[in-house]
């Protein structure tokens, strides 16, 4: 087995070669000086003539000279200045988490290796070690003394998901080959090797932001220059890192070794819940102008409800009898807040402080302010496209009559229609005004009071249109009122015009590219209203460019019809059939008919969607017990 050591070597030995280019770069740009050094020492000698063609040769090489100088100082200036880039994270100070400094120290002293400078939190489920030496990252530093720079030790970067749902042991066998890793970075030729590559990273980046033609050409140059040099040292660079991960991993096997086998596995299922719960539960919140206070702590409640549905998983929900890594910190509440507002700024792109449009939301509420307000929000929208529609064209007979709801059965009907015989009536079915509910009519009598017929109340009086004529040739001369929000209204219209799926899906996927392009406006508006971007900084997440980290590509038309349809069906289990809006910690956004999730939604409404068939939808809710004749309340 390797030593330590010999990882060290090797990474030494790739750090020189990176130093090499860096030298060959400058000797390079003090060649042109070199030359005209030895002309004007020749002619002043009388070794070389002063007249002719050793005049020009003067004229040019100084020239010549003078440009070189100034390209090199120019390039030299912004590799210095640029500000390299920073993982976003959440500082956490030493007086926030004694604990987690004391555990990181005590595993440095058992690696011998130096303890890293401060720790940091990112959401994200990995760890890291990353340098932030740089001026631009902290306050002053004291003046070195004469030789050459005494490296600092770097910034240990912990995700967040491993504190809450790791326990301490765990943590501290998963943080030993990265505290290990300070040991290699303490390496002087290592850490200038690291340095030079920062600076030309970071010089690149804010040559690809140069704006205005005084700064963007020169800048060009610099760009051209840095990504030059950047493939020149590519190869040696990613050799030295893997030296550097090589001594680090040899270092740190002596440390809780078979602990650590069971903290990977932890890693692998932490991720897997991390991920579903940004994808499915968070992002409808941030889609919202909501963001999910307690991410970390959500984490653990999805990972638990994993390990319950996953036979794989199981016996990992036992370890949470034992201590939990967040503990270390003294304010888990206000650590965890902080890091899911930060979540929400690098997954989404949300603002970096709360505010009237961009405010917290507890798991608590989550049901009521996020999966009921995004079930309406979507009915809303998709019965906003139904009115911009044309109107259908005529229906094949057939299909209208075995698609005919109950409230156009007709009234002589002695027997309720089959989809709906049986059904639990939970709202009653009174007549409305204007198709709204009769709690939303200022036309309807106070609860309680007796129903009678609009027409016996008030008749018409006589000279008006219908007076005198019975009552049906009345209403069949009246005109149609607008179709309310019916459930009824989606599935007719989608059921029994095979075209219109495709134009309604096309209609919703440009107003939801509409809403998204005025949301980024707003968003950029919030940004220039900070003030504009130091032209010196490196890559940094503030900048813009956000999300870092999109969670899912742009949904297909189809796929948003689908969601639409599926809001609209919740909508109306809610408002008719007793169901409730919930959370499921793994999907996101559930309904909740007796207490129990319902999950076989899915199936039905991509039968509609995607074939124009309503019979499994109109079946799933006759067993149910939702009424698709009834409106429903939109946002």
């Amino acid at each position: 087995m390797a030593s330590p050591e010999t990882g060290v070597l090797a990474a030494r030995g790739r750090a020189l070669a990176v130093l090499r280019v860096r030298g060959a770069a400058l000797a390079l740009a003090l060649l042109p000086a070199a030359v005209a050094v030895v002309l004007l020492v020749g002619g002043a000698t009388g070794r070389l003539g002063t007249e002719g063609g050793w005049a020009v040769a003067r004229w040019a090489v100084g020239s010549l000279t003078v440009l070189s100088l100034l390209l090199a100082t120019l390039v030299s200036v912004v590799v210095a200045r640029a500000r390299p880039a920073l993982s976003p994270s959440v500082p956490v100070a030493e007086e926030a988490a004694p604990d987690l400094y004391r555990l990181v120290r005590d595993l440095a002293d058992r690696l011998d290796v130096p303890a890293p400078s401060a720790i940091a939190l990112t959401p994200d489920c990995d760890s890291w070690l990353e340098d932030r030496t740089h001026r631009a990252h902290g306050p002053p530093r004291p003046a070195r003394r004469a030789g050459r720079r005494a490296p600092e030790a770097p910034v240990l970067v912990i995700g967040s998901p491993f504190l809450w749902w790791m326990r301490v042991a765990e943590l501290r066998a998963l943080l030993a080959p990265v505290v290990a890793g300070t040991g290699p970075s303490a390496h002087p030729d290592i850490a200038a090797a690291r340095r030079f590559i920062r600076g030309l990273d970071a010089a690149a980046g804010v040559a690809a932001r140069a704006r205005g033609p005084l700064r963007a050409l020169p800048l060009r140059f610099v760009g051209r220059v840095a990504r030059l040099l950047l493939r020149a040292v590519g190869d040696h660079v990613v050799l030295m890192e893997r030296g550097v991960a090589a001594a680090a991993s040899e270092r740190a096997q002596g440390v809780d070794y078979g602990l650590r086998i069971v903290a990977q596995e932890q890693v692998g299922l932490a991720y897997a819940g991390w991920d579903r719960l940004l994808t499915r539960v968070a992002l409808p919140a941030w889609r919202m102008g909501r963001w999910p206070s307690r991410l970390d702590a959500g984490v653990v409640s999805a990972l638990t409800e994993l390990s319950r549905r996953d036979r794989l998983a199981q016996g990992f929900a036992s370890r949470l009898g034992e201590r939990p890594a967040c503990d270390l910190l003294e304010e888990p509440g206000t650590i965890d807040r902080a890091a899911s507002l930060l979540a929400a700024r690098l997954f989404h792109g949300g603002p970096a402080e709360p505010g009237p449009n961009w405010s917290p939301v507890a798991w608590q509420q989550y049901p009521e302010e996020i999966v009921d307000r995004k079930w309406r929000l979507e009915a809303a929208r998709l019965h906003r496209v139904l009115d911009e529609l044309p109107a259908a064209g005529p229906a094949d007979p057939d299909r209208a009559a075995a698609d005919r709801t109950p409230a156009d059965a007709p009234a002589t009907a002695t027997t309720p229609p089959l989809t709906y015989a049986g059904v639990r009536v939970r709202t009653p079915a009174a007549p409305h005004g204007e198709g709204l509910p009769r709690a939303l009519d200022p036309a309807a009598p106070p609860p309680g009071s007796p129903l009678r017929s609009s027409r016996a109340e008030s008749p018409a009086p006589a000279g008006t249109p219908g007076a005198g004529e019975p009552p049906g040739a009345a209403e069949a001369a009246a005109p149609a009122p607008l179709p309310g929000p019916t459930l009824a209204r989606v599935i007719d219209r989608l059921a029994r015009d095979p075209g219109s799926g495709d134009l309604v899906a096309a209609r919703l996927g440009a107003e939801v590219a509409r809403e998204e392009r005025e949301e980024a406006a707003r968003q950029a508006t919030r940004s220039g209203r900070d003030g504009p971007a130091d032209p010196g900084r490196g890559d940094d997440p503030a900048d813009g460019g956000l999300p870092l980290f999109p969670l899912q590509p742009p949904r297909t038309a189809r796929e948003l019809l689908a969601d639409h349809v599926t809001a609209m069906v919740c909508c109306a289990a809610v408002d008719t059939a007793g169901a409730a809006p919930g959370l499921d910690w793994l999907d996101g956004p559930a309904l909740l008919v007796d207490g129990a999730r319902r999950a076989d939604l899915g199936r039905p409404v991509l039968s509609l969607v995607d074939d124009g068939d309503a019979e499994p939808l109109r079946g799933w809710l006759h067993r149910i017990g939702v009424r698709p004749e009834k409106p429903v309340r939109l946002a």
